[in-house]
């Protein structure tokens, strides 16, 4: 493993670290706990988190390109509302898909747009849409709304088989076309390449005659986009919509993108390394379950100690990136 390190370029070593931990983390689960190992536990990784992987290929994107993204969450929230309110006002249900990714994309637009323009720090602009779409949700309704669409419900209860009797939900294959699609873009498209290149020295890509306004902007409406696609399937998962829905899911975004090996700098990461983050975050959290004695708040307690230790690796790595 040593030797492996060592030959790898350092931009992988932070992905590196996190299918290790992730090994690490289900080989102790799978030793202390009879049944922890099953394919069914794996898949069920993916069905509890299948949500959380299309938020973190978006936010990828927008880490990537040097910003952040703290709206998510809300917009996760707000496309369950529509999403209920919609299907019980009598929309089709393209009608309502269509609705809610229009809403999250041009919410990302919107606030890429502004961050452009005006030059503000996405922070700032990022945190006024997550108040925004987050006082929208309680415009429409303040009550939870139940989802009963038959067809909404058959969707969110069929299961796909897989050999050995495994199961998973259409929201996992979702998930995991959006990881692909991410890839593509990323990697084999120069909207991509431009990304990377922009976070990682906005004045050079620039000067070397790179679309930094489209792709400053772009990122935001992957954003937007994946924000409103995740809140699709956590309608599907929860099977309501609540403008309390997703709240600190942009923080689990964000750790997941992270501890991932996306430096939060800009111009190094990998989307699956995003998803091996998220993996992380689920396996934590079901190995705490498996625990039962245990209080759910110590998933928080744990993500943030290793949420400080890969920040202080990724300080590390970038000190030693040539200027």
């Amino acid at each position: 493993m040593t030797a492996l390190a060592t030959r790898l370029p350092s931009r992988f070593l932070p992905v590196l670290a996190t299918v290790v931990l992730f090994a690490l983390t289900f080989g102790v689960g799978s030793v202390r706990y009879d049944g922890f190992a099953s394919g069914q536990v794996i898949a069920n990784l993916f069905i509890d988190n299948a949500f959380l992987i299309v938020l973190a290929a978006g936010m990828t994107f927008v880490i990537l390109s040097g910003g952040i993204d703290l709206s998510v969450g809300s917009v996760v929230a707000l496309s369950t509302m529509v999403t209920a309110e919609g299907l019980k006002a009598g929309w089709s249900l393209p009608l309502v898909v269509v609705a809610v990714l229009l809403i999250g994309s041009t919410l990302g637009l919107l606030m890429g747009l502004v961050i452009h323009k005006f030059d503000i720090q996405p922070f700032i602009v990022t945190l006024a849409g997550m108040f925004l779409a987050r006082g929208l949700c309680f415009l429409i309704s303040v009550e939870s709304v139940s989802i009963k669409d038959s067809t909404v419900r058959s969707i969110a209860t069929a299961v796909i088989e897989l050999p050995g009797g495994v199961t998973i939900t259409y929201n996992v294959v979702i998930a995991l076309l959006v990881v692909l699609a991410a890839l593509y873009v990323l990697h084999r498209t120069r909207f991509g390449r431009s990304v990377y290149a922009v976070g990682g020295n906005e004045s050079s890509a620039l000067l070397m005659g790179l679309p930094t306004a489209r792709v400053k902007v772009g990122v935001y409406v992957i954003s937007g986009f994946c924000s409103a696609l995740a809140g699709l399937l956590f309608s599907l998962y929860m099977l309501s919509g609540y403008g309390l829905h997703a709240v600190g899911m942009e923080l689990d975004a964000i750790a997941a993108v992270v501890i991932g090996g996306t430096l939060l700098a800009g111009g190094v990461g990998y989307v699956l390394g995003s998803l091996a983050g998220v993996l992380v975050l689920g396996t934590i959290q079901t190995l705490i379950s498996f625990q039962g004695t245990l209080s759910s708040w110590w998933t928080k307690i744990v993500i943030g100690a290793l949420l400080l230790v890969f920040i202080a690796v990724q300080r590390t790595l970038v000190r030693q990136r040539p200027s």
